[in-house]
C-alpha cells in the first residue's frame, strides 16, 4: 500500500492494521512508473488518493501510461475504488460528540443538569414508543413504518448514549459508552459459545438454556430467579418466571384454565393469540367489576410463584 505523503489523513487510522504503507515521492510520471512496475511483478498495488485531490496528476498519469502501453508492455488493470471514512457505526461518533457538546459548559442547561434518576422515566417512554411503533406500524414496508422506526431506536439510543456520558462524568468510577459497548461486546461472544467457542446449540431453546446457565455461572446465582427484576410489569414477571422455571426443569403449579377452554383455542392462523388476548382482557374486566387493581393482583401471585420456584429449588 502507497501513499505520497506522511500528512496523508488517512494514514492515523491505519497505524493499528497490519498493513505496511510505503510513501512514494516525485513528479507523476515517476510514481506512475513505479506502481505499474510493481503491478507487472504480480503484486496488487494500492494508491491512498489524497482527499484533497493534490495526487490527481498521478492518477492522469497512470491512465495515461496504461491507454499508450505498447503491445509488449505489462498487462495491468487499473481500478478505481471510491472510499470512505464512514465505517459502520461511524455515526455513533457523531453522537458521542454532541453529548459531550450538550453536557459541556455552555451547551444545553437542561441536559447538563439531568441525571441517571431524572432520565428513568424517559428510557420507559422510548422502550414502549418502540413497542408501540413496531406493533402499529408496516415497518416491513419503505414508507412512515420504517421512518417511525428510525426514529424511536434513534430515540432508545439517545438514552444509552446521555447515560453513558453522565457515567463519564463520575469522580471516582467513571467509564464511557466504548466501555458499554466493550462490555455488551464481551457478554456476546462468551455467551454464544457455539458461534464463538466449540460449543454446540442445535436450536433457539438450546441457544436460550446455555444462555441462562452461562449467565448463572458468570454472576454466582444460587437461584434461577435471581436476576429477574420485580419491578417489571405483573404481566412480563409471570411471564418471565415461568420462563426461568422451565429452562431449569423446575415444575411448578400452573392455575388451571376455565373448564373447556385450552380445547376450544383455535390454533389456527394465529386465532390463538387474540383469543388468549380476549381471555387477559375478560380477567381485567373482572378484576375491575370486583374492585380489584389487576396489576397488583398479578404482582402478587407472580410473587408467589417466584417463592414457589425457590422452595422447590431448596428442596432439591
Amino acid at each position: 500500500m502507497h501513499a505520497g505523503a506522511a500528512e496523508h489523513p488517512i494514514l492515523e487510522f491505519l497505524d493499528d492494521v497490519d498493513v505496511e504503507i510505503e510513501l512514494i515521492e516525485g513528479e507523476a510520471a515517476e510514481v506512475a512508473e513505479e506502481l505499474v512496475k510493481e503491478a507487472a511483478a504480480g503484486e496488487t498495488v494500492v494508491w491512498l488518493a489524497d482527499p484533497s485531490g493534490d495526487d490527481q496528476p498521478i492518477v492522469l498519469a497512470l491512465g495515461e501510461l496504461l491507454t499508450n502501453a505498447s503491445a509488449d508492455a505489462p498487462d495491468v488493470e487499473l481500478e478505481l475504488l471510491p472510499g470512505s471514512y464512514d465505517l459502520p457505526g461511524a455515526r455513533m461518533l457523531d453522537l458521542v460528540a454532541v453529548m459531550d457538546r450538550l453536557r459541556s459548559p455552555g451547551g444545553c442547561p437542561w441536559d447538563r443538569q439531568q441525571t441517571h434518576q431524572s432520565l428513568v422515566k424517559y428510557l420507559l417512554e422510548e422502550a414502549y414508543e418502540t413497542v408501540e411503533t413496531i406493533e402499529d406500524g408496516d415497518f416491513e414496508t419503505p414508507g412512515e413504518g420504517r421512518d417511525a422506526l428510525r426514529e424511536e431506536l434513534g430515540d432508545v439510543l439517545l438514552q444509552v448514549a446521555f447515560h453513558s456520558r453522565i457515567a463519564q462524568e463520575h469522580e471516582d468510577d467513571p467509564f464511557t459508552i466504548d466501555d458499554v459497548a466493550q462490555g455488551i461486546v464481551t457478554k456476546l461472544i462468551r455467551r454464544h459459545p457455539h458461534v464463538f467457542g466449540d460449543g454446540t446449540a442445535g436450536t433457539s431453546s438450546d441457544v436460550e438454556a446455555n444462555w441462562e446457565r452461562i449467565k448463572a455461572e458468570e454472576k454466582g446465582r444460587s437461584s434461577v430467579v435471581e436476576g429477574v427484576p420485580l419491578a417489571q410489569p405483573a404481566l412480563s414477571l409471570a411471564e418471565k418466571l415461568f420462563k426461568r422455571a422451565r429452562n431449569a426443569g423446575i415444575d411448578v403449579t400452573v392455575p388451571q384454565l376455565p373448564q373447556g377452554f385450552r380445547q376450544s383455542v383455535d390454533i389456527r392462523d394465529g386465532a390463538e393469540k387474540e383469543q388468549v388476548g380476549r381471555l387477559l382482557l375478560a380477567v381485567v374486566g373482572l378484576a375491575r367489576e370486583l374492585g380489584v387493581d389487576p396489576e397488583e393482583a398479578l404482582r402478587g401471585a407472580a410473587r408467589g410463584l417466584r417463592e414457589e420456584i425457590l422452595n422447590l429449588e431448596a428442596s432439591r
